[in-house]
């Protein structure tokens, strides 16, 4: 059982760094854009190395539609959070709401043919 919620732990470290990739260097605007792309470029390099391997093995448990609705649905919760705590950017009611309509999506990718 330990073993269908690994890549899911996989897909949260992944989306960490790739939230530094992202939107790190959106602290550091007196920095050269080359330099931040090279360093984004090496963050993102760890983000794949996590990646890859969540969804190879993640596909044994996992429809690809599965897969993909997890890192979107992991994605915006790290998002938020990193919104927060990094960038110091509110969440709003909107972003909630907007939010909410995905979860509402990604039940129904879950929920099994009709």
């Amino acid at each position: 059982m330990l073993a269908k919620f690994f890549p899911v732990i996989l897909l949260v470290i992944s989306n960490i760094f790739m939230m530094f990739a992202w939107y790190g260097h959106l602290k550091f605007t007196d920095k050269p854009l080359y330099a931040v792309i090279f360093f984004s470029w090496m963050i993102a390099l760890a983000e794949y190395c996590l990646a890859v391997p969540a969804n190879r093995l993640g596909h044994q448990y996992y429809s690809a539609a599965e897969l993909k609705t997890i890192q979107e649905v992991i994605t915006l919760c790290v998002f938020m959070v990193f919104s927060v705590m990094y960038l110091g950017e509110g969440v709003t009611l909107n972003h909630l709401v907007g939010f909410g309509f995905i979860a509402v999506g990604a039940f129904f990718i879950f929920k099994g043919p009709f």
